[in-house]
């Protein structure tokens, strides 16, 4: 397998908290996997050409005036596929950690997909309706659906993980808690190691480091939008074992933090629409 790191959406410029980093956009972490198979399979998808076309009427004029994106189509994952010579149509599969707006943007651009996600993430998204958290008509297409149970799974490295139907081994759902009521990790073994992307279970790396140090700004977002404030300390705190116990094994990364990107990308500067 093949593993591209993607940044599906530019957002407002953050700055680090120590010496050294240059401030950089907020990213949205996509992955794109190239299975043996021949299968392609997209995890998260960022914002996507309706999000374009409609910033206000799709992400929601608060939404936007807060997070401030760049809106650039050339960062949507259907143009960055193109780019590598690939139709929408070879997107078999799409895994979503969740359903929030900026992580569901691009389900539209591959209709043909079918869509991962926990059970309990669709449910809320379906009963809560348009909110400022979720967005109907990212799914108003009628995705193909593939819905999980946290309960029975495999164990990994101490999680429980849940294999995606149709999918390789490689791939698995690792349930993260406490961000909203179904998020999950996804693991993608990647040559000699895997890789957890683990959405918005934190959302900056000196989170996980032994600091335990929050981003001021990206805090207030994570607070605000959590909906079990325990269950999410709790996985930041596994999540920080993880790295220390196994970080020869598993490399663990967010949606947003784009000093994180940057360790798979040579450059992660903004793509600023004219």
């Amino acid at each position: 397998m093949k593993t591209h790191h993607l940044n599906c959406g530019s957002l407002r410029t953050i700055e680090a908290t120590y010496d050294g980093p240059h401030p950089a956009s907020a990213v949205n972490h996509c992955l794109l996997v190239e299975t043996d198979a021949d299968d392609l399979v997209l995890v998260e998808t960022g914002l996507g050409l309706g999000d374009l076309r409609d910033p206000n009427g799709t992400l929601g004029a608060e939404w936007v005036e807060m997070t401030q994106p760049a809106l650039a189509e050339e960062e949507t994952a259907v143009r960055q596929i193109a780019r590598l010579g690939y139709e929408p149509a070879d997107v078999r599969h799409i895994i979503v950690t969740h359903l929030d707006v900026d992580h569901s943007g691009g389900l539209p651009d591959f209709p043909g997909a079918q869509v991962h996600v926990l059970a309990a993430e669709l449910d809320a998204a379906l009963a809560e309706g348009r909110s400022s958290r979720y967005r109907p008509a990212h799914w108003a297409h009628e995705p193909r659906w593939v819905t999980y149970d946290p309960e029975p799974g495999e164990q990994w490295f101490g999680f429980t993980a849940l294999q995606p139907k149709g999918l390789p081994s490689q791939i698995k759902l690792v349930p993260l808690g406490g961000h909203t009521a179904g998020h999950t990790g996804v693991a993608v073994q990647d040559r000699d190691k895997w890789l957890l992307h683990c959405g918005d279970a934190y959302y900056y790396h000196r989170e996980i480091g032994d600091l335990m140090e929050p981003h001021p700004l990206l805090d207030v977002v994570q607070t605000r939008s959590q909906v079990h404030r325990d269950l999410r300390l709790g996985t930041q705190a596994r999540l920080r074992e993880l790295a220390r116990h196994h970080g020869d094994e598993v490399e663990v990364f967010s949606a947003h933090d784009p000093w994180e990107l940057a360790r798979y990308q040579r450059d992660v500067k903004p793509v600023r629409a004219s």
